[in-house]
């Protein structure tokens, strides 16, 4: 959906005027609980950054972002994935922190790199997909050693990522290389980046190969799934006063953790028997979200 179909879910929730007439048929259609439009309905209909400063409000799996950038669909060393999802915006610091990887990663000899999802047009909650990427600081990063970077839209959205774990993620395959572990290097060195999550193999495998300075190994957190690609968070940017970091890593360089996530992977523990069902979780409404997010949404 585009911008008029966005004004016109805002008018449901008295963000903007409407007649009656114009809302009755949604507000059957699309309101969700007590009232309240869900979130990733209204962020999910924007085609657009809003026109505003750039901002992030919120923490990574619970805001939005203001004045966001679209990552340019192709460049000399990145190309955007899957452009039919319209995930390519980020905050400027975002944008930026692609293309100077992207430019590091011909160094291992790849041609650059394949970016998939970042965030949608004002962030938000996604239509489907990612809990997080909400403010604009989260970027995927395809684990393809890219080796063209003129792959046609089409092309884009035929193509797979490639996987690099083996034995559920306990240990890297085959297609894992020293290039991956510099990428990764190169991404978790940058003072820009508060966290990198991938499979715990590779983390691992990291640990193992590491030489010299091993501090930027802190950043790499093992994570479920995240063999196909590895998710790059971005700190706040400085005078963010609306961002929400979330905490630092632990102290070290966490090759231990990891190591604990192989082990329960080869060796998983016992199910509790006690332990109570997970609980369904609650798809955010607007209300949940920071207040700033509705002048996002009403922004042209």
């Amino acid at each position: 959906m585009g911008f008029r179909a966005l004004a016109f879910a805002l008018c449901v929730v008295g963000l903007t005027g409407c007649s009656d007439a114009e809302t009755e048929p949604v507000q059957r259609a699309s309101l969700g609980v007590d009232g309240n439009l869900i979130a990733k309905t209204l962020f999910g209909a924007a085609a657009r950054g809003s026109d505003q400063r750039p901002a992030a409000f919120g923490s990574y799996a619970n805001g939005c972002a203001a004045g966001l950038e679209a990552l340019p669909e192709s460049g000399p060393t990145w190309q955007a994935m899957r452009l039919s999802r319209n995930r390519n915006w980020g905050h400027p610091d975002t944008i930026d922190f692609v293309q100077d990887l992207s430019r590091a990663a011909t160094r291992q000899g790849w041609a650059g790199i394949y970016v998939g999802d970042l965030s949608q047009p004002r962030g938000g909650p996604m239509l489907s997909g990612h809990r997080s990427h909400q403010i604009g600081l989260d970027a995927d990063i395809w684990m393809n050693p890219a080796q063209t970077m003129s792959l046609t839209r089409q092309q884009r959205e035929d193509i797979s990522a490639i996987s690099m774990r083996r034995a559920n993620g306990a240990f890297v395959n085959s297609n894992w290389t020293r290039g991956h572990h510099e990428v990764l290097k190169a991404a978790a060195s940058d003072p820009r980046v508060a966290r990198i999550f991938v499979f715990a193999g590779a983390k691992v495998q990291m640990c193992k190969d590491a030489t010299g300075d091993r501090s930027w190994l802190r950043k790499i957190r093992p994570w479920f799934g995240h063999h196909f690609h590895f998710h790059v968070r971005l700190s706040c940017p400085p005078g963010s006063s609306g961002c929400v970091d979330q905490a630092p890593p632990p102290a070290g360089d966490g090759c231990a953790d990891a190591q604990a996530w192989v082990n329960n992977i080869l060796n998983p523990p016992r199910p509790d028997p006690n332990a109570p069902p997970p609980r369904p979780r609650r798809e955010l409404r607007l209300a949940d979200l920071p207040r700033q997010c509705v002048g996002v949404l009403k922004s042209e």
